[in-house]
């Protein structure tokens, strides 16, 4: 089985181990280029000196111009290790230097694209205050036997939802966010299935959710984008009277959340780039047609591993091919969390 990841590391930030990921990427390319080089130069010394060292070169006549020069075989092989061994050191240095350059351009974007993040949060703030306030009035004045009221209570549990995901945001891009806080999967699995497959069902694809119940370590906030990321991006690229499943297993003391379809397949994009910040794939079929059902700007993916390398998880491509791709969450077990029961997950 094949599988892309961005590998969590200690450290939390995202953005950050990109960085760092890409420069030492690129300083170890330049520093074997190189030492290759370097390498070669010092092969073609010592085999000029060998040949020189040949009965045929040592005996031959010295002309007119010629110039001798003596030297200790060994001190001349040590000298030109050391002078390789040094000049690859150097390039190494170099190498990292130029690559930090290089790279800082992209750090800066990085840290632009956060900077927006928080202020287009902050905007939203006060219209989603009012609006909760809006709501919670025309909940009150609906009454309890009304055929109405389920829909008002669910539009107030929308917009609560959008002003916790809005406060997240925040605490995102400030670097704030809380990473002690527990959700209940059960119950978070249970909820996107309950939204989502509205969505699902109008565009004529089938969810299935099988939830577990155990404790991860992500706020249920952070925990419900996560999974509304990805079983809305997995709808979005099935085809009509395909399936959507989503299955959650743990082992050890981390549980592993699948989102499997059977779409078309990641395409357009590397499957290890579905996870960069407005990086998005076209799914297409065997003939070349479009399949997918909605246009993404490369948002959603990018915040749910965000969120993963912040809890001390980890979000991937496990597969995707012709017959569909499975996305897994890897996210840590809150350590007063017991699961009530293990389920394979099925892909």
């Amino acid at each position: 089985m094949t599988r892309w990841s961005f590998r969590s590391s200690s450290e939390a930030d995202p953005d950050r181990l990109a960085y760092r990921r890409s420069v030492i990427g690129i300083a170890l390319r330049v520093a074997i280029v190189s030492a290759a080089l370097v390498i070669a130069i010092i092969v073609l010394v010592v085999a000029y000196v060998l040949w020189q060292l040949t009965p045929n070169q040592l005996h031959e006549r010295p002309g007119p111009t010629d110039i001798h020069i003596y030297l200790d075989t060994v001190d001349l092989s040590i000298a030109v290790i050391g002078v390789g061994g040094l000049a690859i050191v150097l390039a190494g240095i170099a190498a990292w230097l130029i690559a930090r350059r290089a790279v800082r351009p992209i750090a800066e974007a990085a840290r632009m694209q956060r900077t927006f993040v928080a202020d287009a949060s902050h905007e939203l703030r006060t219209p989603l205050t009012v609006l909760n306030a809006r709501v919670q009035r025309l909940q009150r004045m609906t009454p309890a036997d009304d055929r109405r009221r389920p829909v008002v209570d669910e539009l107030r549990g929308d917009t609560q939802i959008l002003i916790d995901i809005v406060n997240d945001l925040l605490e995102a891009a400030a670097g704030t966010a809380d990473a002690e806080g527990s959700a209940d999967l059960r119950a978070a699995m249970e909820a996107v299935h309950r939204d989502m497959r509205v969505l699902a069902a109008d565009r004529d694809v089938h969810l299935d959710v099988d939830p577990i119940g155990v404790h991860v370590r992500v706020s249920e906030t952070q925990l419900h984008r996560c999974l509304v990321a990805l079983t809305d991006n997995a709808i979005g690229h099935t085809r009509p009277g395909g399936r959507v499943h989503v299955t959650a297993t743990t082992t050890g003391n981390r549980v592993t959340i699948r989102v499997t379809d059977n779409g078309p397949g990641i395409g357009g994009i590397e499957p290890a780039r579905v996870f960069d910040r407005f990086a998005h794939g076209t799914p297409v079929d065997a003939t070349g047609t479009t399949t997918s059902t909605r246009t993404g700007y490369g948002i959603g993916l990018a915040l749910v591993r965000d969120i993963a390398v912040r809890a001390g998880g980890d979000a991937v491509v496990e597969r995707t091919d012709s017959s569909g791709t499975v996305f897994a969450l890897h996210l840590p077990i809150a350590d007063d969390s017991a699961p009530d029961h293990d389920r394979k997950a099925r892909a």
